[in-house]
């Protein structure tokens, strides 16, 4: 190992996702901030520099709703919409609901076991922008239920404006969520995604055009969606299916299939699609599809 580099535990022994929602919420919270703070303290002993950083965000504090609230309040904030005021907001929201305290370890344990770059569970609270930006969403998407709707849409805009992800308030999120890089997400208003998926960065889930009512997709649970792909109006994105980077998708796809394209087809054809067996939105397998779509060569 060359002098001065870090040596970071694999992400193969952070328990599956599978296994930790079977454990009580709080029993899983506790296990997860325990490691939080232990990788903080390593991290602060072997580089100094960073010493008061990770005391001021995460050391310094008891629970993770508390550093996760210092954290996105000091992130989000602006010369008039204040710190203070964003860690209150922050703070009262994640401690008034453990759902989405559940949720936020979700998305952690997602992306530690998905994400192979993710070296940590520290690293991903404080540096993956696409985990912030779905914290700072949820607490959006509660006060839009709560019909503080000008608040929620302040809280939208400085979520677009720092994390470049742009995810309407009522929209519909689920846990164990890994938002990929996340730079150029866009996701409207109506559009519903489910548990354990994976999403690339600069998709769009987005409407056809001026149509309202209920007019974005709707994501199932345990699916991956590429990079740069586009799906658009009400439709349905069936539980365990794959859409391939780029792809445009105007119609539904089944559960368990691969759509890929420009407009997507699916792999293996409409009448007899290829079926997977495994979860793609947690096994992040993008290619395995290519052999059976194309004859592709370079």
């Amino acid at each position: 190992m060359p002098a001065g580099e870090l040596r970071y535990p694999s992400p193969v022994s952070c328990p599956p996702i599978s296994q930790a929602t079977e454990a009580p919420v709080e029993e899983d919270e506790a296990w997860v901030w325990a490691q939080i703070k232990a990788e903080a303290r390593r991290d602060a002993e072997l580089e100094p520099a960073l010493a008061s950083y990770l005391y001021s965000t995460i050391l310094s504090h008891s629970s993770l709703e508390r550093s996760l609230s210092f954290h996105l309040g000091n992130k989000l904030c602006s010369s008039t919409l204040l710190s203070t005021l964003l860690y209150d907001l922050f703070l009262n929201t994640f401690s008034s609901d453990p759902s989405l305290r559940a949720a936020a370890v979700a998305d952690l344990r997602a992306a530690r076991v998905r994400d192979p770059a993710c070296i940590s569970f520290s690293h991903c609270l404080l540096n993956y922008k696409g985990f912030l930006a779905c914290q700072a969403h949820r607490v959006a998407h509660k006060l839009w239920a709560q019909s503080r709707r000008p608040l929620a849409l302040a809280l939208h805009s400085r979520i677009s404006d720092v994390f470049a992800v742009d995810i309407h308030p009522a929209a519909k999120i689920g846990k164990g969520i890994l938002f990929d890089h996340a730079t150029g997400v866009v996701i409207g208003e109506t559009a519903v995604v489910g548990n354990n998926v994976s999403i690339l960065h600069h998709v769009t889930l987005g409407g056809t055009g001026k149509a309202c009512g209920d007019r974005h997709p709707k994501i199932g649970d345990g699916v991956l969606i590429g990079a740069g792909a586009t799906i658009l109006g009400n439709v349905k994105i069936g539980e365990g299916a794959k859409i391939g980077a780029g792809s445009v998708v105007l119609i539904d796809v089944p559960p368990r299939t691969t759509a890929v394209g420009n407009p997507a087809r699916l792999v293996g054809g409409k009448d007899k699609p290829s079926r997977l067996e495994e979860c793609p939105g947690e096994s992040m397998d993008h290619t395995s599809f290519i052999s059976e779509w194309s004859d592709y060569i370079i």
